[in-house]
């Protein structure tokens, strides 16, 4: 199962991103498709945080009830799946926040990785290399090569 991390919600939501269309391609096709996909649920309160913030929009913000409706297409998919701590899900994330350089923001990282591990995520697509931080978990940017292309 593949999961999605907060900053491709965010590219596919934003028209303005240079990756929107390659990332509204990206959850289109998850959300249509038979596969099984997942969102961690604090990536969807961070995708709202992100794209309700006039600090980082000024006057272009989502507004909250465009934001939510979003959030809620999501959800509809039949093929989504939420992840949400588990019994247990404390100890693999004390031995993800535990490591060196681990602090701060990369502190909701560690509890993105350690919700996509123990649900058995297959891979986690994002943009986001912090993720090298934890290797239990197979990450992929499906950007990279379209960033290559999109350079040239």
């Amino acid at each position: 199962m593949i999961g999605i991390d907060t900053n491709l919600l965010v590219y596919a939501h934003r028209r303005e991103s240079r990756f929107h269309d390659r990332c509204a391609e990206i959850v289109r096709d998850l959300a249509q498709g038979a596969g099984t996909w997942a969102i961690p649920w604090p990536c969807l309160y961070e995708f709202f945080s992100i794209v309700t913030n006039p600090r980082i929009w000024k006057d272009k913000t989502t507004p909250p009830d465009r934001a939510t409706d979003q959030i809620a297409a999501w959800v509809a998919s039949p093929s989504v799946t939420l992840l949400r701590e588990t019994d247990g899900f404390y100890a693999t994330l004390r031995g993800f926040v535990d490591r060196p350089r681990v602090r701060g923001p990369i502190v909701h990282d560690a509890r993105i990785a350690a919700l996509c591990y123990v649900h058995g995520i297959n891979e986690l697509w994002s943009a986001d290399r912090d993720f090298a931080l934890f290797p239990e978990l197979n990450t992929h940017n499906p950007l990279e090569t379209f960033s290559a292309a999109d350079r040239r």
